[in-house]
This record gives structure tokens, C-alpha cells and sequence, in this order.
């Protein structure tokens, strides 16, 4: 029981990071325009 004290605490703090790196990485445009990335690969 003891250590759902502190593996409760953990896990929302991984949940928070997560979700802000998920944030960052929306705000900074990295979804913006998938198809055009695979295709790049494949026209160099």
C-alpha cells in the first residue's frame, strides 16, 4: 500500500509530461503536413 504513495504521484507527473510534450510538438508544427515528408524520402 505504501508504494502507491508514491507510484501514484509518478505516474500523473509522466502523464503531465507527455501531454506537454505532445503540446510542443503541435504548437511547433510537427504534424502540419506528414504526407510531404515521405514523399520528400523518396524524391532525394
Amino acid at each position: 500500500m505504501d508504494i502507491l504513495f508514491l507510484l501514484i504521484p509518478l505516474s500523473v507527473v509522466l502523464v503531465f509530461c507527455i501531454l506537454g510534450g505532445l503540446w510542443w510538438a503541435i504548437q511547433r508544427g510537427q504534424f502540419e503536413d506528414i504526407e510531404a515528408e515521405g514523399e520528400r524520402i523518396l524524391r532525394e
